[in-house]
């Protein structure tokens, strides 16, 4: 029965039935393959918060993009909606809608908390932020213990030993998987290497290792490419630039907020690279403060290749002349003293 209604008349109209089939089943493992990542973006209504959202939402690895505030998210949502992209917005606000932002996310960017004022130091905003940071991370311990974690809530130096303390405490704690976000000092060291050589700063390729504050930041000018091409004073003075851009901006908003754009640029970059990672597709190394054995500090910024379970490899200290080995046993004896603040911090939670 069935050979003689397989005619030479149905033929064609089989053969296209089976093309079709066949190009959607494609079209469907593309879009599969380009888009499939999920994003929390936790504090997405404030200054550093919606710029991110807003690249995230043109990164064609991006899936869902959840948002969440304290205040309601439901207006910059819908704007975010408009955009021509098939990533969907999911806004979330208040503490229940925390959980349900975080629930699911394959990455989860902590930007919440109160941003530097002139005169501040990043220190200053620990005793409002940390809890605000151990929430997140208990949150995320709990609804998406798998995820990738990047931090940029400042004091980054403390308030990522407070997410580790309080991931452990969860019973969830993977040190390849949670990071401090020290991107921006690298963009800024390509920026300002860039000026002076008259180069794109798309060529400088430099690593910036410590943490994320002050004299904690250490660009190695040594291992810069293309070699850099300036005198020690030159050099002395673009690190001060690096490790006080934060203050520049501060000052020139003049009490009206704090390096956002760039963060958010710095933020959005770094996520990609956690996503490339997550798909087992190669990337340049980004540095970032992770938990590590490299120095005495417990916490250490280092290059970082990101793999589909987080960190695949640290790549560790490069080589480095003296005096920036100098400025590296600075940075850990003042990283030490931060990492203990975070866990002092946590200690005192608990009782």
């Amino acid at each position: 029965m069935f050979r003689n209604q397989l005619n030479s008349t149905n033929l064609p109209k089989c053969r296209l039935f089976w093309q079709l089939c066949q190009a959607t089943k494609n079209q469907m493992q593309t879009q599969t393959q380009t888009r499939q990542f999920r994003v929390a973006v936790i504090g997405a209504a404030g200054g550093i918060g919606q710029p991110l959202a807003l690249l995230l939402m043109t990164n064609k690895l991006v899936t869902q993009l959840a948002l969440h505030d304290l205040e309601a998210t439901k207006g910059f949502g819908k704007d975010l909606s408009h955009i021509s992209t098939v990533c969907k917005v999911k806004p979330y606000f208040g503490e229940d809608g925390m959980k349900r932002a975080i629930k699911g996310s394959h990455i989860v960017m902590i930007t919440a908390g109160m941003p530097r004022k002139p005169g501040q130091t990043r220190d200053f905003l620990f005793d409002t932020n940390a809890p605000i940071v151990a929430r997140a991370a208990c949150l995320v311990s709990h609804y998406a213990p798998k995820a990738l974690v990047g931090i940029i809530t400042n004091p980054v130096n403390a308030v990522v030993v407070v997410a580790a303390e309080a991931m452990k405490q969860a019973g969830s704690y993977d040190p390849k998987r949670l990071f401090g976000v020290t991107t921006l000092d690298v963009v800024r060291a390509e920026k300002f290497i860039g000026e002076h050589m008259d180069v794109h700063p798309y060529e400088i390729r430099i690593p910036v290792v410590g943490g994320h504050a002050g004299t904690t930041i250490v660009p190695i000018f040594s291992q810069c490419q293309p070699r850099f091409k300036g005198d020690k004073k030159c050099i002395a003075s673009i690190v001060k630039r690096i490790q006080t851009g934060g203050d520049e901006v501060v000052k020139a908003k003049a009490g009206k907020g704090s390096a956002t754009l760039s963060m958010a640029y710095a933020a959005a970059r770094f996520t990609n690279a956690l996503m490339r990672g997550l798909k087992g597709k190669s990337c340049a190394p980004e540095c970032a403060y992770v938990q590590s054995d490299v120095t005495d500090a417990p916490f250490f910024s280092t290059p970082l290749t990101f793999g589909r379970k987080g960190i695949k490899k640290n790549h560790g200290l490069p080589k480095m002349n003296e005096s920036e080995k100098k400025q590296v046993k600075v940075a850990v004896e003042a990283l030490k003293q931060s990492a203990a603040k975070g866990v002092e911090y946590m200690n005192k939670m608990r009782e």
